[in-house]
């Protein structure tokens, strides 16, 4: 046989080859191929064909697209079905997302049942969330993002995000996804990592995260302990807003760790010199410093002379005058002048005195009752006669004294 009829031969072959695959192509088949060019928002197809196959922007994905080149590129291979065929008009029409859906049914059904975390990419935010192509329209809503609120999702198109399948319906072509799932498995796994090697007394530093009327919520090591608010200073907080702010730097104590409950006790004021600690250096016996009256009792008041330290004046230290109770002379909030009388760092008391503090008033010497027969006369009557007798209850002037001299003279 000569060459010739080898090469004819062989033609025949080839031809007869592409003339089944022309007949074997039929709606419905799956074919792969190469992308070789991207236009009109339509990728071009070789498949071996006698001529390429096209897939429309809208079988690309399973979500809009404003761009073909979004999700392929030239060169790339693709797995595709035939949507329709017409040799007369040469036109193969393809699918990327048909095939892209029916493998990503069987792979999510796996994922949900493994409960696996995986990645995706977010393709587009929409009204309640945000959407992502795992094969099919993945839709994360708006509460699975974070495990906080966000008000904005523009900025997460394009972001990588870790998810889990939440909720799965391929009859309604339904596919939910979550990343707060994820964070909140993460965090409870290191929250009991963190609360395991917590220790009652240690201190530590922590950043405030949320302020509450009732306290602060403090980040330690990603963990939130709660300061309350009897707990942030030795002095009275009326509400922690006033002396704290998010995302301030602290030093706290842990008071208290419950695993079982997750929760964290922690204080800052107990991480800080208590004011008795230093009352002994700060305050000596005859100090006279300015205070504010916190407490009155029957008994005395309660003098705040510093930032958690209160001291006693006792009634009798109040006034020079004689008071039946503190009320008379002071007020809750008022501010006073004391006299530090006595300082016990190790009883936590400090005796205060406000009379001392103030010039005693001359008291007006009154005489006593006259002896009998006798007349009461004022001091001031007396001038500097000898024969007046002065005593602690007053004064008196007997007849022995006013006229002894004439009586010694008549005996």
């Amino acid at each position: 046989m000569s060459e010739e009829n080898n090469v004819q031969e062989t033609n025949e072959v080839v031809n007869q080859d592409q003339l089944e695959q022309i007949v074997s192509l039929k709606k419905g088949d799956t074919v792969k191929g190469t992308i070789i060019k991207i236009e009109d928002n339509q990728a071009y197809v070789s498949i071996g064909y006698k001529y390429d196959g096209i897939i429309p922007i809208r079988e690309l994905s399973s979500l809009h697209l404003e761009n073909a080149g979004d999700v392929v590129e030239v060169g790339q291979e693709v797995e595709t079905r035939i949507v329709s065929i017409d040799d007369e008009k040469e036109r193969l029409v393809l699918s990327k997302r048909a095939i892209d859906s029916e493998n990503a049914w069987d792979v999510l059904a796996q994922r949900f049942e493994n409960g696996e975390v995986f990645e995706v990419v977010v393709a587009d935010v929409v009204k309640g969330g945000i959407v992502a192509d795992v094969g099919v329209r993945g839709f994360i809503p708006a509460s699975m993002v974070e495990r906080h609120f966000v008000e904005d999702f523009t900025d997460y198109k394009g972001r990588t995000l870790r998810v889990k399948v939440k909720e799965l319906d391929r009859e309604n072509n339904k596919v939910i996804l979550s990343q707060k799932d994820v964070l909140d498995e993460e965090f409870a796994a290191n929250k009991a990592q963190v609360m395991s090697g917590l220790k009652v007394g240690q201190e530590l530093e922590g950043t405030v995260q949320r302020l509450t009327d009732f306290g602060a919520f403090v980040d330690v090591g990603g963990v939130d302990g709660l300061v309350h608010v009897s707990e942030i200073s030795w002095s009275h907080v009326n509400k922690p807003a006033d002396v704290l702010a998010e995302g301030q730097q602290v030093n706290v104590k842990v008071l208290k760790v419950e695993p079982e409950k997750g929760k964290i006790s922690l204080s800052i004021k107990a991480a800080t010199p208590g004011p008795w600690e230093t009352a002994s250096e700060q305050f000596k016996t005859g100090d006279v410093v300015s205070g504010e009256v916190k407490r009155i009792a029957d008994f005395g008041a309660f003098i705040e002379i510093a930032p958690g330290v209160e001291g006693l004046v006792h009634i009798s230290q109040i006034s020079h005058k004689h008071i039946n109770t503190p009320h008379e002379v002071l007020k809750q909030g008022q501010t006073v002048q004391v006299k530090v009388l006595d300082v016990n760092v190790a009883d936590k008391r400090i005796s205060l005195s406000i009379k001392e503090t103030e010039e005693a008033p001359e008291q007006e010497l009154r005489t006593d009752k006259p002896a009998r027969g006798g007349n009461s006369v004022r001091k001031e009557d007396l001038g500097d006669n000898p024969n007046v007798s002065l005593s602690g209850q007053g004064l008196s002037i007997t007849l022995g004294e006013r006229f002894g001299d004439k009586l010694s003279k008549l005996k």
